[in-house]
């Protein structure tokens, strides 16, 4: 069994509690490391241990949202080969787009039940992450 580090960034404590939750319940091997803002996380991706394996990023946040992390990321040497899934409460097909073309690896539209966000998360962590190329009909998650 693959060990994971997981970084999490989210600016809703609600939604960190409820993530945090779901992947305690999981049977896999995480270390879960939660941020409450993309600066946070992009200081803790640059300043390891630890690394993370995969990297869950919400867009919606104040300072650095989502999309601005995304771009630094993936521009990044040191960061680029890290998967990162967008999890967030849109559905916008644009927003879906331009993750999409920022380099983002998967998108999942936030599940409201508890039992939906630990299947898009043991979803995730079933992915051949070196081998997956995102294209239009692999890129969203879908229940």
């Amino acid at each position: 069994m693959k060990k994971w580090t997981i970084f999490y960034t989210d600016d809703d404590e609600d939604d960190l509690s409820l993530f945090t939750d779901a992947v305690e319940s999981l049977s896999e091997d995480i270390n879960l490391q939660t941020y409450s803002g993309g600066e946070k996380l992009l200081n803790a991706v640059y300043n390891p241990p630890p690394t993370p394996s995969i990297i869950f990023l919400d867009l919606n946040m104040p300072g650095k949202n989502g999309f601005d992390v995304l771009n630094e990321l993936k521009g990044s040497k040191e960061s680029s080969d890290i998967p990162i899934i967008i999890f967030s409460t849109s559905n916008e097909p644009s927003i879906i787009e331009k993750c999409l073309s920022l380099g983002a690896n998967f998108f999942i539209t936030k599940p409201v039940l508890m039992k939906d966000i630990i299947k898009s998360i043991e979803h995730s962590l079933t992915i051949n992450w070196k081998e997956f190329v995102p294209d239009r009909k692999t890129f969203v998650y879908k229940l």
